[in-house]
């Protein structure tokens, strides 16, 4: 694992399960946690120097000179806004405690915590129940705020009403900016910082999880650990120094299973993950917030169907017009087609009632006209004009221009020949 190769001083072994005896034995009683911002990834909030996924390679969108700038205090004098719209993505509140969290609880809550070094100001150690006096926050957090003027502290529900707007909170008695008590470059660290930096001297084991241990000076308090107390990393890569002491130990990899592996070397894994589902929304929080997703879902169902129903009734009303077009187009060719059927079926009578005429010395039209009153007609397929036009559709010339549609005249037509 690339540790020194000195015999240990106080651990059996440089391995994880060594250093659970250790602490299951009783033998630590003052544990020093020192975090950095890749405990709280998984949470989903991004570290700072990751070359593609950390916080200053995603600021581009807030335009700034350099990505340092907003948190530059300088700069936010001049120009406070990206800082404020960073500041209503990182607020308290958004993210869910990680199991690495958890853990720092777990410590205080078995009396082992003297304790916790933190560079990170999302207050997610404070969230997973950690108290405020077992926290040394190097680097400030969102915890406090107060005029960068005066120095007059702030309220907090005012300061979180403003990171809500993405507005600027301003003092109520210098009207000066106000800010979350975040160290920015050109400030002092916190004076908690260096009341306390003398603690890891007095540590029997020092827990360091998830930091670079680049910023100093808290990069310099593992150092400050006495000779023959174990050091544990928990961490992607070596970092500080860290696995060059004798009693050294290396996790390398992710926080949270770490955490895990050491907390099953400890036989606390399930007392750990039931401290850690503690952590979940609330029942009311989680049905309110899956109650906006409905209705968000509602709301987007309602304007789907309202413009379905608008395409339905457009193409509904292309379809009447179209079958309504389909049936004038097809009208009068069906009706000469029942005139031509007609007149094809009353061929045979009509060719009788020539011969009978002829045959009796008379035509067509002077039997019709000069038939006896009394007698009853035989025959007789005229219209109102005394013409079988009504039968011959393609061949009247008025049937064009009549207002009656050509199946209606031929109905009528065939009505008085009946009457």
């Amino acid at each position: 694992m690339g540790q020194h190769e000195s015999s240990p001083g106080t651990l059996a072994e440089r391995t994880v399960e060594s250093l659970a005896k250790y602490i299951t034995n009783g033998k630590p009683k003052k544990i020093v946690v020192m975090t950095g911002a890749g405990i709280s990834t998984s949470a989903g909030i991004p570290d700072f120097r990751s070359p593609d996924t950390g916080l200053y390679a995603n600021l581009a969108r807030l335009n700034l000179p350099y990505a340092e700038a907003v948190f530059d205090i300088s700069y936010f004098r001049q120009n406070p806004e990206p800082f404020y719209t960073l500041a209503h993505e990182l607020y308290p509140g958004k993210f869910r405690p990680t199991i690495t969290h958890s853990f720092i609880r777990l410590l205080h809550e078995k009396g082992l915590l003297l304790m916790h070094f933190t560079q990170n100001i999302d207050c997610l150690d404070r969230e997973a129940g950690v108290p405020g006096d077992k926290i040394v926050e190097a680097h400030g957090s969102f915890a406090r705020q107060s005029c960068i003027d005066c120095s007059r502290p702030y309220p907090q529900d005012e300061l979180k009403r403003h990171v809500d707007a993405k507005s600027i909170p301003r003092c109520d008695h210098c009207k000066g900016l106000v800010k979350p008590e975040i160290v920015f470059f050109g400030e002092q660290l916190p004076a908690e910082f260096f009341k306390n930096k003398w603690l890891p001297s007095q540590a029997d084991l020092c827990i360091v999880m998830g930091t670079s241990l680049t910023v100093h000076p808290f990069a310099s308090l593992p150092s400050m650990v006495r000779e023959h107390r174990p050091r544990l990393l928990i961490n992607k890569e070596r970092v500080g120094g860290i696995g060059s002491g004798p009693d050294d130990v290396l996790l390398l990899g992710d926080c949270d299973a770490g955490v895990r592996k050491l907390a099953a070397a400890c036989g606390w894994l399930d007392e750990l993950e039931k401290l850690w589902a503690k952590t979940a929304p609330s029942a009311a929080a989680e049905f309110k917030r899956r109650q906006e997703e409905l209705w968000d879902k509602d709301e987007a169902l309602e304007d789907e169907i309202d413009k379905l129903t608008k395409e339905v009734d457009e193409t509904l009303n292309l379809s009447k017009w179209h079958e309504e077009r389909v049936r004038n187009e097809k009208l009068p060719r069906e009706c000469s087609g029942v005139a031509r059927a007609t007149a094809k079926a009353l061929e045979p009578n009509l060719s009788r009632l020539y011969e009978d005429k002829i045959r009796n010395g008379s035509s067509p039209r002077e039997s019709s006209d000069g038939a006896n009153p009394g007698e009853a007609p035989r025959g007789r397929h005229e219209d109102a004009g005394g013409n079988l036009d009504h039968v011959f559709v393609s061949k009247n010339r008025d049937v064009a221009s009549s207002d009656t549609p050509v199946v209606q005249q031929h109905t009528e037509g065939k009505r008085k020949d009946e009457s």
